[in-house]
């Protein structure tokens, strides 16, 4: 028979009582469980992904919906002491750097001492720009956050390079070559990612505030956001400036390296905690406010990832670059990020502000071979950011087979390299009348799904990721952080051929030099002999490249001189092949009578080097 609640005795209901309490603890006590959990799972799954990328430590920050900020750590923090990485460990983040130098720009231009659209040359007008567009578009504030200025990404002695010290005027990065600051697109118009332009926003805070640009954003951007265990000044792991709490930088292997100054450090040098980096994630999903008070307008808090006025943009596209993050379209989840680069270290900052999250992370190992996509995925998940739909597909305009053809990147990274970027940088676009291709020289094709009239979807992709483009009878395509513009195919062949004619005359004379000298028939008066020299000095200068730190790739040095000295012998060590070919064409004979020709498929294409600025090979100049 059952009982009812009038029926209980007291004892029961006491019992009763008892286990309605222990449910109600359970039920609290279940969201706790499953939160531990969870980060117990993440912090497993990290230290498991180092292990398996072969990555030192790494540590990482959480910002919540509920405005919490969690940090974690996983790893060493030196791999030749064995000392763990903790959730406080100070790291580097490169790049990272550029957005809240952004902040320092524009907390400026909120307090009125400059504008978005101040000319670069009005407040500094001693730099030797040289902008072919000057009339209409000079380089402006906006360009340099943007990375729409037009400018080259770096050269390489100012990234390579032993002679810069913690205090070295900014302006000494662009005090070597006349053709340093050269625009190469209509300010505004394209992104073209520029740590040169980030050195610049450094001399105009500098020049803007009357001190040093690390002072001014420690004390009037660091400081009011709290973050302090970050810094601009010059940081590493041993000497002077030598900080214990600082995680040392690693390569593969677990080969360590510590902290060097840099020409560009306006645009990379940057020390910091999780914690602070989760601080800045928290300003960075805000309206600009601090305590109570304006810090940055909000209009301009509303630019950070949002591109505006490239052509990319004007053709509808919505991914690129705000004034300080990109858009980030990755794994059905749309963000806004920075990622970062230096000598020793990885970081990744992302902010999805419809969601009220963030996450950070940053590695004390640079590695060219890890997937370090795989952890930005974890924390990507831990937040559980809701995934997105892919966009749905449209009909594409008419005219989309016009687009078939080869482009080429425009701007591109480096103009010292442009030879490197015409002849192994291309990418082909093809139309198969439901789809277009991107097939890239190096790297996997995508298919890109139509939308509707020019824009695209990658399949990899939620939201447009490719627009077509025309302009001036130019065709050309944009991702919003890349532009390609379509080259000549007869252009490209001739590219091409001379490229492949030169390896192959180049060969030709290395292999049958070695074999008449194996059967001692290469003499002194032979036409090889000369250029199978100049081929074999190629070699000099490996050993005291071998011995040398990489990070003094760009200096004069004896590795650098001997490289120039030998690659600028080898057309002159053609010529002269040639030469003796011509006084001896009556006594060749045999395989010896196809010798001019070897010598001259090289020489064409060695002058072809030459004219793209690439011979003699000068690393100090690149």
């Amino acid at each position: 028979m059952l009982k009812t609640e009038q029926d209980a005795s007291p004892l029961q209901g006491r019992f009763r009582r008892v286990l309605q309490a222990a449910s109600l603890l359970c039920a609290l006590a279940v969201p706790a469980a499953y939160a531990q959990q969870a980060k117990s799972s993440l912090a497993g799954d990290i230290t498991a992904g180092l292990k398996e990328e072969g990555l030192t430590g790494a540590v990482w920050t959480e910002l919540q919906p509920d405005g919490n900020i969690v940090t974690g750590a996983a790893g060493l923090k030196n791999a030749a002491s064995g000392l763990p990485m903790q959730a406080d460990t100070r790291v580097q983040v490169g790049s990272v750097a550029k957005v809240v130098l952004a902040l320092g720009v524009l907390h400026l231009v909120s307090e009125g001492k400059l504008t978005l659209d101040t000319p670069l040359d009005q407040i500094l007008p001693q730099l030797a720009l040289k902008n072919p567009w000057q009339a209409s578009d000079p380089v402006r504030m906006r360009h340099l956050l943007a990375h729409t200025a037009g400018l080259d990404d770096l050269r390489f002695w100012q990234a390579f390079s032993s002679q810069p010290l913690p205090d070295t005027p900014l302006a000494e990065a662009f005090a070597h070559g006349s053709n340093l600051l050269r625009v190469h697109a209509r300010p505004g118009s394209r992104y073209a990612y520029s740590n040169m332009g980030y050195g610049l926003l450094g001399m105009v805070i500098e020049k803007i505030t009357g001190q040093p640009y690390e002072r001014y954003l420690d004390t009037q951007v660091l400081q009011p956001l709290g973050m302090a265990d970050s810094t601009f000044a010059f940081v590493t792991q041993a000497g002077p400036q030598a900080d214990p709490r600082l995680a040392m930088g690693h390569f593969e292997r677990g080969i360590t390296q510590t902290a060097v100054p840099m020409y560009l450090r306006p645009a990379g040098q940057f020390t910091t905690t999780a914690g602070d980096m989760g601080k800045l994630a928290q300003f960075l999903m805000g309206d600009g406010q601090l305590h109570g008070s304006p810090f940055i307008a909000a209009p301009l808090m509303a630019a950070l990832s949002n591109p505006v006025g490239t052509q990319a943009a004007l053709a509808g596209l919505e991914a690129g670059h705000g004034l300080a993050l990109a858009t980030r379209d990755r794994h059905n989840v749309l963000g806004a990020c920075h990622p970062g680069t230096t000598v020793g270290f990885r970081a990744m900052l992302c902010v999805y502000p419809e969601q009220k999250s963030a996450f950070f992370v940053a590695f004390n190992t640079d590695s060219e071979i890890a997937d370090y996509e795989r952890f930005n995925r974890l924390l990507m998940r831990d937040l559980e950011l809701p995934l997105r739909g892919p966009a749905p597909s449209g009909k594409p305009a008419p005219t989309v087979e016009n687009w078939e053809g080869v482009y080429l990147p425009s701007p591109g990274a480096m103009s010292s390299m442009a030879w490197v970027d015409t002849v192994f940088g291309f990418v082909r676009l093809k139309w198969d009348g439901d789809d277009l291709y991107l097939i890239p020289f190096q790297g996997q094709p995508k298919e890109l799904e139509p939308l509707g009239g020019l824009l695209f979807r990658a399949s990899d992709r939620s939201a447009p990721s490719h627009v077509l483009m025309q302009a001036d009878g130019r065709y050309m395509f944009s991702d919003g952080l890349h532009t390609y513009e379509r080259a000549s195919m007869l252009r490209m062949l001739v590219l091409w051929g001379s490229a492949a004619l030169g390896v192959a005359g180049l060969l030709y004379l290395l292999l049958m030099g070695l074999w008449r000298a194996v059967r001692r028939k290469l003499k002194r008066s032979d036409q090889l002999f000369a250029p199978l020299l100049s081929v074999l000095a190629l070699l000099l200068p490996v050993p005291f490249f071998v011995f040398q730190s990489f990070l003094r790739l760009g200096d004069v040095t004896m590795a650098s001189v001997l490289l120039a000295i030998v690659t600028g012998a080898l057309p002159l060590a053609m010529a002269f092949g040639l030469a003796r070919c011509w006084r001896g064409r009556q006594q060749a004979h045999g395989v010896e009578k196809f010798d001019w020709i070897a010598l001259l498929a090289a020489l064409q294409w060695l002058l072809v080097l030459a004219w793209w600025g690439l011979l003699p090979l000068l690393l100090w100049q690149l």
